[in-house]
């Protein structure tokens, strides 16, 4: 009962966390039952890994519990990267690979094989962790996993400020249990789980607020959000790029509406990709885009369209694209938009020509 006490005491704060962040999830109409079935089941591990740092902690000091305590570091040590693995496959809104998770596995195959030899770490005789020749590949491990979470992060983002501010909180949230743990020694392990739990609780919550932004499918920003946003400082727009994929219907009604969505998803990763922070891309309509560039010289435009039509050539779809510039600040967006969708009906116009299919069909 002393130890039920003491954990409360300890851990109060992270369970209230918790306790939120799941009925938040209980609440949401944004995600997917596939998504918040992982979330749930971080949340979970969460506070598993708390209820073992602090078993392992509350056996310290006490002999008798060495090698117990042995079993519980090892389960530590190898549970934070799988933390992050797990959190990766949760925020990032991509398919991953099995693969990525080996590394984890690898470092937790030797975590146990350290119970026996002490090859990542021991417990000598005055109850202290020493780190054995590959004491440090857990903090590495983790290091990586975090580079590659907030890399993905970024790089599947709209490249705006207000969603990269909670991924730098994230990236200093993960890089304190890169840092800390050198400077607070393996206490540091009793505020990890908090700490993590604070940190996706924020961006999760930052999340359900730009989800009323974006589109769904694609995660690009909506039609209210580019109404709301170009009004927004209108002279600062210097250039509009419209986009317009070809041959959507061809794909729906031969192949199927889930074929047609895929065919989105990808063309808007390509833009996505295409664009930097004073862009912003949002879906229109059905298969209509717009990017908005913000104080972007022509050179700079034009750049981005190259890029857009390379990486679409890439794929096993096409577009049409056109645009057009506000230097001067004498036009109105309409004014951008009637003359950049002028251009982009030209170039499907002469798609249709060259590629010999029925634009009516397609």
């Amino acid at each position: 009962m002393d130890a039920l006490k003491e954990y409360l005491l300890q851990s109060w704060p992270l369970i209230l966390i918790l306790l939120a962040f799941g009925i938040s999830l209980a609440m949401t109409v944004f995600l997917d039952k596939k998504l918040i079935k992982r979330m749930y089941f971080l949340i979970g591990t969460i506070f598993v890994l708390s209820v073992v740092v602090f078993i392992e902690f509350y056996v310290n000091g006490k002999p008798e519990y060495k090698d117990f305590r042995t079993v519980l570091t090892a389960i530590r040590y190898s549970a934070t990267p799988l933390i992050i693995v797990q959190v990766m496959y949760t925020l990032v809104k991509k398919n991953l690979h099995w693969l990525l998770l080996l590394p984890a596995l690898i470092l937790l195959v030797l975590n146990i094989i350290s119970i026996f030899t002490g090859i990542v770490f021991s417990i000598n005789e005055a109850n202290k962790i020493v780190r054995g020749p590959l004491g440090l590949s857990p903090f590495i491990m983790v290091g990586l996993y975090g580079a590659l979470l907030i890399y993905l992060l970024l790089r599947n983002c709209n490249k705006r400020v207000i969603e990269i501010i909670p991924i730098v909180f994230l990236a200093f949230a993960l890089g304190s249990g890169l840092v800390l743990p050198f400077i607070l020694g393996d206490s540091y392990a009793k505020i990890f789980c908090v700490t993590i739990a604070i940190a996706l609780f924020a961006y999760y919550e930052f999340s359900m607020h730009e989800a009323t932004k974006k589109d769904s499918l694609t995660g690009l920003l909506n039609r209210q959000a580019y109404y709301a946003e170009v009004g927004n400082d209108p002279k600062s727009i210097t250039a509009l790029i419209s986009i317009d994929m070809n041959g959507l219907k061809e794909i729906n009604d031969n192949m199927g509406h889930l074929a047609g969505d895929e065919a989105l998803v990808t063309l808007s990763a390509c833009f996505v990709r295409s664009i930097g922070f004073r862009q912003s891309a949002y879906r229109t309509g059905g298969d209509e885009f717009v990017i908005a560039c913000r104080k972007t010289f022509k050179d700079e435009v034009l750049k981005i369209v190259e890029r857009i039509q390379k990486l679409v050539n890439e794929t096993n779809y096409s577009c049409s694209i056109g645009y057009s510039f506000n230097f001067e600040g004498d036009k109105t967006i309409d004014e951008l938009l009637t003359e950049s969708d002028a251009m982009m009906y030209a170039n499907k116009d002469k798609y249709y020509r060259e590629s010999g299919k029925n634009r009516r069909k397609v």
